[in-house]
């Protein structure tokens, strides 16, 4: 047994919201409260911990990440920059340090914020003429490639946009080098594909960064390869990360004549929902919209319409799989809202389980469609560092409709269920920087100011910690053993040594865990601990 003592614990639960300690028998809380009452439970062979007044939160979950994408950009070119030729420069510098021929591989650029705009296959062309390039776009819906890769890929003028995607051509039709939606695939299926120990290995490696950042979860969304790995993972007892698994849509067929089901698993790694995607993203401008872009006669590309949603979500229902689905533009989240509304009602009809359906980034509602996540009980996976990072291009592309953009204290006003996330490697997996984003509405320079982006739809520190535990627990299907600390509940819990209630709103982005337990085992800890 272990017990921590002379703790500020913050449970979640609301029958017992604070404590001082807790005792742990292997990966579960066994006894939770008042500090005499729980050293006296020590026998021997207990080890007794004192944590000198320190708070513990219970762990935090990612309830949105990549985490292939996340752990293998930690080897790619960082093209998050202040500038083009900034990343030209870091594009440049790999150049060298790679064998003529190889694939140079990139993340992280979004023209919105260069001076320069997009680039082009040309400027990529001029430091790397032997090389293949390609490079993924912050949002992970656009891709920047050059001449040798557009070659390999057999993209030239006469080559017809993909469904659901869009090749940038310039006067003459011509392929620009940038690639949106399902075109980037045309590159990507190039592009020699990692096995399965290549990413097991990079997420291994990943894994101290996560715990560091205190996170004891996340809900994953890459695919085969990915899931191939976390398994290997677990089944080697390197995990320890508790994982919820989605299956993309190709794949949903095969699950259903298998039988499997969202739940299928164990509390290490187990089916989430099926992921679809009925439009594009903010950043390229393809995210479905009711009325066009500022400036522009686009409306973003539409996927899904409410049928196929429904007739998708139908099929899934019948082995119990739920599902998760991107939506970011108004017209795009109208659809899925109507799609699942619809499959709501079958659930009903058929006497099928109601699952846990949710919606991936929300980030653009009208009015009027602000209330139908509650109503039919679907989950708002969102992430709160979008709206600080994408405050200035939905000012610029979206006008006066933003006022019902990541309108999060609106949704929990109407009752709606959150589940926060990062979208990692869009952004940073840090859940702090993600409070800070969701409490404050300001990026961690300040700016816009001290009031912040549409301050009216701040939220608490209570409300956003919780989106990063109960919210995602639920979400999970997990909050009868996950999400607050509880007696039977599994020992996942984090260690500050600073109070965030008690801290002001500002500094929030700059707390850490000096310890990080995950099913009652420190898996990283300072020298403070």
């Amino acid at each position: 047994m272990l017990i921590l003592h002379n703790a500020r614990v913050f449970t979640l639960d609301p029958q017992q919201p604070v404590a001082t300690a807790l005792a742990i028998e292997q990966d579960r809380i066994v006894a939770i409260g008042r500090e005499t009452d729980i050293l006296a439970l020590s026998r021997p062979g207990t080890t007794v911990q004192n944590l000198d007044g320190k708070i513990i939160l219970p762990g935090l979950t990612d309830a949105h990440i990549h985490l292939q994408h996340l752990a293998l950009s930690l080897q790619r070119v960082d093209c998050a920059t202040a500038t083009r030729a900034e990343c030209l420069r870091r594009v440049a510098e790999r150049v060298t340090q790679t064998p003529p021929g190889q694939w140079i591989l990139g993340h992280g650029w979004n023209q919105n914020e260069w001076p320069e705009g997009f680039g082009s296959a040309q400027d990529l062309d001029a430091i790397a003429p032997q090389h293949p390039v390609f490079l993924t776009a912050k949002s992970l819906h656009a891709a920047w490639v050059n001449s040798t890769a557009l070659r390999l890929a057999g993209i030239g003028p006469d080559t017809p946009d993909p469904s659901e995607g869009r090749i940038q051509r310039d006067a003459q039709g011509h392929p620009t080098g940038i690639l949106f939606e399902a075109a980037v695939d045309l590159v990507q299926r190039c592009i020699p594909q990692p096995e399965v120990e290549d990413v097991a290995r990079a997420i291994r490696a990943a894994l101290p960064i996560l715990w560091q950042m205190g996170l004891t979860g996340v809900h994953d969304f890459d695919q085969r390869t990915c899931f191939m790995a976390l398994q290997r993972l677990r089944g080697e007892g390197e995990l320890k990360l508790r994982v919820l698994k989605s299956l993309p849509l190709d794949a949903l067929d095969e699950a259903v004549v298998l039988g499997v089901g969202s739940g299928f698993g164990d509390a290490w790694l187990r089916i989430g929902g099926v992921k679809l995607f009925a439009d594009g993203a903010l950043g390229p401008q393809t995210a479905a919209m009711f009325e066009p872009y500022l400036g522009r006669e686009d409306y973003g590309l539409l996927f899904l319409e409410a049928e196929q949603v429904f007739e998708i979500g139908r099929k899934a229902g019948e082995v119990g799989l739920s599902l998760a689905v991107h939506a970011i533009g108004d017209r795009a989240n109208a659809e899925v809202l109507t799609g699942l509304e619809q499959l709501r009602q079958w659930e009903h009809d058929t006497g099928k389980p109601h699952l846990r359906h949710r919606i991936e980034h929300v980030q653009i509602l009208r009015p009027q469609d602000i209330g139908r996540l509650a109503q039919a009980n679907v989950t708002a996976s969102v992430q709160p560092i979008h709206a600080t990072s994408d405050m200035e291009m939905a000012d610029r592309y979206w006008g006066e409709r933003s006022r019902y953009a990541y309108a999060y204290r609106t949704l929990l006003g109407q009752g709606t269920r959150l589940a926060f996330g990062s979208d990692a490697p869009v952004e940073s997996p840090n859940p702090f920087w993600g409070i800070h984003a969701a409490v404050t509405r300001r990026r961690l320079d300040g700016t816009p100011g001290p009031e912040g982006w549409y301050p009216q739809e701040r939220v608490t520190v209570q409300q956003a910690i919780e989106a990063y535990t109960l919210g995602a627990a639920y979400a999970a299907g997990l909050e009868n053993c996950l999400g607050s600390l509880r007696s039977g509940y599994y020992a996942d819990l984090i260690v500050l040594d600073r109070n965030p209630w008690e801290m002001p709103a500002e500094d929030l982005h700059q707390l850490h865990p000096v310890a990080t337990m995950v099913g009652g085992e420190w898996v990283w800890q300072t020298e403070e601990m």
